[in-house]
């Protein structure tokens, strides 16, 4: 096997026709048939040889060559599903075909070598997967839920597929969800385009359900009862993300799964607070304001700032004089290397001996307040709402600051986001 890897030309032209050499010598077939030879030796030779493959066509085959190797996990795939869908080996086939599918997508019809019709058995299987563990999250608080695996290859194998069925039907608008008994008629999609929908329709009910079952939690909470930890909700929003993609597709499915969502917004804002991660992508939640509040949209907000993390050897020293508080501060900010501000600061006021968070806190009340006293006409209240500000029109007369309200505004962002963090790390 790593022989064969190893002499895979490194040109376009004849790399895909000697990965090809591969499926039709019937390598998969011979490797999977010793996989399922009882002698533990030669199972063991089969599993580390296709283990081989997969994280080699991942990992150390050039990217343009993932689409060529696609064709060959789909058939490791096809043969190992005949066995068991829980295989250790086997899942780690589908997974490995998800990350193939999911950068490259589908090719235009010249080049395509893996259809829609061989991706959807991937996802019917992974979506009554992902309903099966949903019920079971609502049933028992300690069920571990949907896995993240299983949410992540769901994700990969449905992104080309909505994409093929968006390059195939949508320049004809959203899909009908009124099929008459003969299905939705479409000479080549027809049935998994209405598969889809009843996919879409069981998980979304699901997770009406399962949000509805969190508020009970989240109620118990509020009267002060012992707080439940539910494992299980961790992948609720990463599901309700696929869901709101699928529902793009059909005509009213959209409506549905917001109203849904806007239902259960106490559970999807506690889900935010609870489960949204930076690395997550959390746009679709800001397409509808009402089904969040002010808390859940200021988390999301404070996703959108690089980490803090705490390196007391690098620590950004500043030593103020009270009566220069502003122009000291700006004179230490703005030619402080941004970088440097990510470890954090240490503040002291001159001719005074506290040092800590608390002054830490006390100077940043401060320089807040100095930003915005009227008297150095630097910001202007806004007359409809007095916690909004806007630059001054008027031209500002202290000598030190250029460019100065726009330093603010990054200044109070960022300082906000990780004085409030080191501050409160510090209080607990």
């Amino acid at each position: 096997m790593t022989d064969f890897l190893t002499e895979t030309p490194k040109d376009e032209e004849r790399g895909p026709g000697h990965l090809q050499i591969f499926l039709s010598c019937s390598a998969p077939a011979a490797l999977v048939m010793l996989y399922m030879s009882p002698t533990i030796g030669n199972k063991d030779c089969a599993d580390s040889s296709i283990r081989h493959f997969l994280n080699s066509s991942r990992n150390s085959l050039p990217k343009p060559y993932h689409h060529y190797c696609a064709p060959i996990v789909l058939e490791f795939c096809k043969l190992l599903r005949r066995a068991a869908h829980d295989d250790p080996l086997y899942l780690s086939c589908r997974s490995t075909l998800g990350s193939l599918l999911e950068p490259i997508g589908l090719l235009e019809n010249s080049k395509r070598i893996i259809v829609m019709q061989e991706i959807f058995p991937f996802v019917s299987e992974l979506g009554n997967r992902l309903s099966r563990d949903l019920l079971m999250s609502m049933e028992s608080p300690s069920s571990v839920g949907p896995l993240l695996s299983d949410v992540h290859d769901f994700a990969a194998f449905l992104l080309p597929l909505r994409t093929e069925i968006m390059e195939q039907v949508g320049f004809q608008g959203l899909i009908p969800v009124s099929l008459d008994a003969a299905g939705y008629k479409h000479p080549l999609y027809g049935e998994e385009i209405e598969h889809l929908h009843l996919l879409f329709v069981d998980l979304l009910k699901r997770m009406g359900e399962c949000l509805h079952k969190m508020e009970e939690f989240l109620a118990v909470k509020q009267k002060g009862e012992t707080e439940i930890i539910c494992s299980g909700w961790s992948q609720y929003l990463a599901i309700l993300k696929e869901l709101n993609s699928i529902s793009k597709l059909y005509l009213g499915a959209e409506e549905e799964f917001w109203t849904v969502v806007r239902l259960r917004k106490s559970s999807l804002c506690a889900l935010i607070i609870k489960h949204a991660k930076r690395t997550d992508d959390h746009h679709w939640l800001l397409e509808r304001k009402d089904v969040t509040d002010f808390e859940s949209r200021r988390h999301l907000a404070m996703m959108l700032f690089p980490e803090v993390k705490e390196d007391y050897e690098e620590l950004h020293e500043m030593l103020i004089d009270r009566s220069q508080l502003l122009a000291e501060s700006f004179e230490y900010i703005s030619k402080a290397d941004p970088e440097a501000l990510h470890a954090g600061l240490f503040m002291e006021f001159k001719n005074e001996e506290a040092t800590g968070p608390g002054v830490l806190r006390e100077w940043f009340f401060l320089v807040c307040q100095a930003i915005f006293d009227p008297q150095n006409a630097l910001f202007v209240a806004c007359p409809n709402d007095r916690r909004r500000f806007y630059p001054s029109p008027s031209k500002v007369q202290l000598a030190f600051l250029d460019s100065f309200p726009e330093q603010c505004y990054a200044f109070v962002d960022y300082r906000s986001f990780s004085f409030e963090r080191n501050i409160v790390e510090h209080d607990d």
